[in-house]
């Protein structure tokens, strides 16, 4: 576990995000789609979001850590959450095939980036 927090590697995306839900398709481009019963979670650009007309609660920064966590890595989102939860900020974790994903709210994303990259 040590080794996997000390490579974390937080890297930004520029542009920010928007989480909006829809049990059709929206004809706009995601960023990242989570199917629940209740209909599509989407996670989209705030600009394709703002051109399409969606609405939408929140604007998000997206982090990526850069190292590969496997599926089977225990314990890794629940250090990162509580790292960030100990400075009171907030995120939302998308995990992909290579690496966990955070959406934090805009107005934190650069603090987050920090605390992250200070995990050892």
């Amino acid at each position: 576990m040590h080794e996997i927090l000390g490579s974390l590697r937080p890297t930004l995306r520029p542009e920010r995000f928007v989480v909006v839900t829809s049990p059709e398709p929206l004809g706009v481009v995601e960023q990242a789609r989570i199917m629940e019963e209740e209909g599509a979670t989407l996670v989209l650009r705030q600009d394709d979001a703002d051109a399409a007309g969606l609405e939408y609660e929140g604007v998000f920064g997206w982090i990526t850590l850069q190292i590969h966590t496997s599926l089977n890595s225990v314990g890794v989102t629940a250090v990162v959450a509580q790292a960030l939860a100990r400075v009171g900020l907030s995120c939302n974790v998308l995990a992909g095939f290579y690496h966990d994903h955070l959406l934090v709210p805009i107005e934190d994303v650069d603090a987050a980036v920090e605390v992250l990259g200070g995990l050892v």
